[in-house]
């Protein structure tokens, strides 16, 4: 007598119907995939802004799916992330984005097969996530100059360039924008900065890495702090972003903190995965073993 065979693993995935028709091919590929290998899919796109974040509490509060696997950016994975606080329901990643931070530091491959294998057999691990006034992020959250590039960066634009829409907007902030100081107090110890970057994660804005030593495991931040303003500056601390050099940069200090409070000029954006999620003055904390996530196994 043969055992009983195992139930179809059930998935509610979520995907963002904007992203164009190559992404859309690779999602219809990730998906015949899934359903190969005997997955119950069930789909559901979105429509507007916040309903990643409805849909995920709706699936976690009916506790009929075993993972919400989020076809999208990392947009709108937070947004999922902000529905399930307080569940235990693991989540997947299906990178369609402009940047795909999060795919990234995960290890989740570009392949449709080796996504659909990490969405069905990866293992569900506990990370720490970030919150700012009460939102949270995943990987990282900044005030300064990249979250005025967050702010004004044209949606239009990210549509047709991708990633290539942020370099576009930082050549013209690198020309418009005025110079701010900020006092980040970390841990209750003061630092004046011109940007503050607090980091989750290794990886920023897709391949590049902030904080060499920031893990999605660890139960606090690495604050990148950017001592001087300007476009000199600034542009120096792109340069040796792009080179991976950043961490060793003169004017760059990085610190490791649970608990941060940044103000500066009232109502300046702060930025939470690559969209603006609050307003000065900004706490941010550490949330350990607040979502699980799902990685390659």
């Amino acid at each position: 007598m043969s055992p009983n065979p195992s139930p179809a693993p059930r998935l509610l995935v979520v995907y963002n119907p904007i992203a164009g028709r190559r992404r859309q091919r690779f999602l219809s590929r990730v998906l015949e995939a899934l359903e190969r290998r005997g997955a119950s899919i069930r789909l559901e796109p979105t429509k507007a802004r916040g309903d990643a974040e409805a849909m995920a509490r709706e699936a976690a509060a009916a506790g009929v799916i075993d993972r919400l696997v989020v076809a999208g950016g990392d947009g709108t994975i937070n947004e999922a992330l902000n529905g399930l606080a307080g569940s235990a329901l693991p989540l997947a990643v299906v990178p369609l984005g402009t940047a795909n931070v999060l795919a990234r530091e995960l290890g989740i491959g570009a392949r449709a097969s080796s996504v659909a294998a990490a969405a069905l057999d990866g293992i569900p691990r506990p990370v720490t996530l970030g919150s700012v006034n009460g939102r949270r992020f995943s990987m990282m959250a900044g005030v300064g100059f990249d979250a005025h590039v967050v702010a004004n960066v044209s949606t239009r634009l990210k549509r047709a360039l991708g990633k290539a829409a942020y370099a576009v907007e930082t050549l013209r902030q690198l020309v418009d924008f005025e110079p701010r100081r900020y006092v980040a107090v970390l841990d209750g110890v003061a630092h004046e900065a011109a940007s503050v970057l607090v980091c989750n994660g290794r990886h920023y804005g897709g391949a590049f890495v902030a904080a060499p030593a920031a893990r999605l495991d660890l139960p606090g931040f690495e604050v990148v702090l950017f001592l001087d303003g300007g476009p000199r500056a600034t542009a120096g601390y792109i340069a040796a972003l792009g080179a991976g050099r950043l961490a060793t940069h003169p004017r760059v200090r990085i610190v490791p903190a649970r608990e941060i409070v940044v103000d500066g000029p009232a109502g300046e954006p702060a930025q939470g995965d690559g969209d603006i999620v609050a307003r000065l003055p900004a706490r941010f904390e550490a949330l350990p073993e607040a979502a699980m996530l799902v990685g390659p196994a």
